[in-house]
């Protein structure tokens, strides 16, 4: 894979977990629409599977059936293979005994031209983050709750 580095997006990966052993198939294709648009490039992806004792196996696309994961398996020739043994190993300290679990490391197309403006401006991130979306719907229902429970209060005056 060859990336011209005045033009990469944003990069971020995500480690999703799996009660069980097996994928069913129903993210690859969310996955094949977003790479189909040219809103990310999959650069990493590897499957764990965690047993009762902590032990864990770590599977490439090509050792997957396809029922478990469908189109992702042709971007197996395509990946930049960013993950290294340690990172691997780190990874799956953070899945539960019993689980499987997904790596995805992925490139932002759809941000690569404002990040390009960015650097040609003479700028540069100094940080990033993200919400977790179990915070950002929290906020949402306490938001809705506090209007709802003023609503209820100039209703009473």
């Amino acid at each position: 894979m060859t990336v011209n580095v005045d033009e990469l997006g944003p990069v971020d990966w995500i480690v999703v977990e799996f009660e069980g052993s097996t994928l069913n198939g129903e993210i690859p294709p969310i996955l094949k629409d977003y790479v189909d648009r040219d809103l990310i490039r999959v650069l990493d992806l590897l499957f764990f599977k965690k047993a009762e004792d902590g032990s864990f196996e770590a599977f490439e696309a090509t050792d997957m059936e396809d029922s478990e994961i469908g189109e992702l398996r042709s971007y197996e020739t395509q990946l930049a293979m960013l993950l290294s043994e340690q990172d691997v190993a780190d990874l799956a300290e953070t899945i539960e005994p019993g689980s499987s679990a997904a790596v995805l490391v992925w490139e932002n197309l759809w941000a690569a031209p404002f990040g390009a403006a960015v650097r040609h401006a003479g700028g540069q991130l100094v940080a990033s983050g993200r919400i977790p979306i179990q915070a950002v719907i929290a906020a949402i229902e306490s938001d809705q709750s506090d209007q709802s429970d003023e609503s209820d209060e100039e209703e009473g005056a």
